[in-house]
């Protein structure tokens, strides 16, 4: 019964460690000869004790899906279409709408592509920082359970 306890433990910290952290794995031994049952139950207490210190449950992180925003190629046509539309409207005043809206369209869509590349950025900046921000917490929860149950007389490894 005790390596299915194990098996559960870094199963649940690999699904919490996706991405460039590797699932840290832990290892409980009873060193002072406690039960499978009295394992699994000091682990579960364990568990809880760490979530309500820490206010992180692996379990629901686990669970949370990042929003990602994508910047779409539509942004490209729109813009594009509005330095047409301008470029245009200056050509009819200067007298040639169709070489001022082909010009307008393409610095319309130029600076739809600079908007997308700094939107794109914006957006990889934001993950990266929810990315540390999520492994920081597990790295205190991971703490808080090894702790208790170093301190319940287990070897934790």
């Amino acid at each position: 019964m005790r390596k299915p306890i194990i098996v559960l433990v870094t199963t649940l910290l690999a699904a919490v460690g996706s991405g460039s952290r590797a699932a840290e794995d832990v290892y409980v031994y009873p060193a002072k000869g406690q039960s499978e049952k009295q394992q699994a139950r000091d682990q579960q207490e364990c568990h809880d004790w760490a979530v309500q210190q820490t206010g992180v449950d692996p379990v629901k992180l686990a669970e949370e899906t990042p929003e990602t925003q994508t910047a779409s190629r539509g942004g490209l046509m729109k813009g594009a279409a509005g330095g047409a539309g301008l470029g245009a409207l200056r050509g009819t005043i200067g007298g040639d709408p169709g070489e001022m809206a082909g010009r307008g369209a393409g610095i319309g869509g130029v600076l739809a592509a600079i908007r997308a590349r700094r939107a794109m950025q914006q957006e990889h900046e934001t993950q990266m920082q929810t990315h540390q921000d999520r492994e920081a917490q597990l790295a205190k929860y991971d703490r808080a359970y090894k702790v208790c149950l170093s301190g319940r007389g287990y070897a934790v490894n």
